[in-house]
């Protein structure tokens, strides 16, 4: 569960931050070609944006669930 939840979370996160920076310097191509057809048209910066908080929000949700298993005999 652990690695799956860290690769939805670096996959959001790399989209997000690639997918801004193509947004703000034109020559950086995204390297996940899905994140265009979740991000509505016209709502770019703040589809990306989001998909950058949430894939941080994953990852630490990732850690959580890592550190709650350990716990558990």
């Amino acid at each position: 569960m652990k690695a799956i939840l860290g690769f939805i979370s670096f996959a959001l996160v790399a989209s997000g931050v690639t997918g801004l920076l193509h947004q703000w310097v034109d020559w950086m191509p995204t390297f996940f070609g899905f994140s265009r057809f979740l991000v509505p048209d016209g709502h770019e910066v703040v589809g990306y944006t989001v998909m950058t908080l949430l894939g941080i929000a994953v990852g630490f949700l990732s850690d959580a669930v890592k550190k709650h298993v350990a716990v558990r005999p």
